[in-house]
């Protein structure tokens, strides 16, 4: 990291936790454990990858979803994957945060999996 590079704390909220329990289960499921091993490093790589900041390579900024939300699709840096990192941008007086909203199928409509009690615009 360059020296006027800052450093993000990524957090992911319970529904995001789930949501990558759920997808390493179903991924055991329909393709076995070696590949749902290879899957978390994918999902784990792509989510340090927020380390970074909102300004990671690949990270979109989705207004047209939820004023305020970002994505990142798991499928960079040749990586393989079909799913996206839903996250948007905090700030504390100590440290800068990227909370992880969802990990979503990117085959699923994301403005209908948002967490509840967040309005869409």
């Amino acid at each position: 990291m360059s020296a006027g590079a800052r450093s993000w704390t990524v957090h992911l909220t319970a529904a995001a936790e789930a949501d990558f329990e759920e997808i390493l289960r179903w991924t055991v499921n329909h393709f076995g454990d070696a590949q749902a091993r290879i899957y978390a490093e994918t999902l784990s790589a792509a989510l340090n990858d927020l380390a970074t900041g909102p300004s990671a390579i690949g990270v979109k900024k989705r207004d047209d979803i939820l004023k305020g939300l970002f994505t990142l699709h798991v499928a960079s840096k040749g990586r393989r994957g079909r799913h996206f990192i839903m996250f948007r941008v905090g700030n504390t007086p100590d440290r800068n945060v990227i909370e992880v909203l969802r990990l979503l199928h990117d085959a699923m409509d994301l403005q209908q999996h948002l967490p509840p009690g967040e309005e869409s615009t």
